[in-house]
């Protein structure tokens, strides 16, 4: 299994980045997908979550209206868009999954083990 981040970088405030995430070694198609973050001083932190189908999608209020995450389960790919970029979005974005056949949560609270297959993260900085 490999979950493979990719599209993180530097960048100023009101920037935009796309960050993709590339699944390989599982049935992608089967698994609802999420982001979570690692902010400076901060514990992780779910950011955004799409179902297996890709047709429910779910965020974090503080970028809910800003980001939006997407899947394409032919291409076997899934994606984050970040737009209106601010310095507390900055920090290390992992692409994970929920467990198989597992409906679409909101991940208020969490624990590592909650996740099966992570990413190795991406690096995402904002700042002038």
């Amino acid at each position: 299994v490999q979950l493979v981040e990719s599209g993180g970088g530097l960048v100023q405030p009101g920037g935009s980045l796309r960050l993709s995430c590339a699944p390989s070694g599982f049935s992608f198609s089967t698994y609802a997908m999420l982001w979570l973050r690692q902010s400076p001083g901060k514990g992780l932190e779910w950011i955004a979550g799409i179902n297996a189908n890709g047709d429910v999608t779910d965020y974090l209020p503080s970028v809910l209206g800003r980001f939006v995450i997407s899947r394409d389960n032919a291409k076997n790919t899934l994606d984050l868009q970040m737009n209106d970029l601010k310095p507390e979005d900055t920090g290390v974005y992992y692409c994970v999954t929920q467990w198989a056949d597992l409906s679409l949560m909101t991940w208020v609270k969490f624990d590592k083990n909650d996740f099966p297959y992570w990413g190795q993260g991406t690096q995402v900085i904002v700042s002038s």
